[in-house]
């Protein structure tokens, strides 16, 4: 019976920062938008622009070659 004194004010504590967290994020308008971030992530990137050194860039023919890569044998023209 005696856990019951550390037990009981150990759980209004921890009850009273959940609800002092909650309302410090109500009121920093961290609850504001709720549909907008589970949308986001159906919109496409295509807005994005090219890495300007090229690293990365893949020359569109399934092969992964990059521009400063040599030309392999099999690509080479005859």
């Amino acid at each position: 019976m005696s856990i019951m004194y550390l037990l009981v004010p150990l759980a209004l504590l921890l009850a009273g920062l959940a609800v002092a967290a909650f309302v410090w994020s109500a009121r920093q308008g961290q609850m504001d938008d709720l549909v907008t971030p589970a949308l986001r992530m159906l919109h496409d990137d295509d807005e994005t622009t090219p890495p300007r050194d090229g690293v990365g860039h893949t020359d569109h023919s399934g092969k992964g070659r990059t521009p400063s890569d040599p030309v392999s044998s099999d690509t080479a023209v005859r």
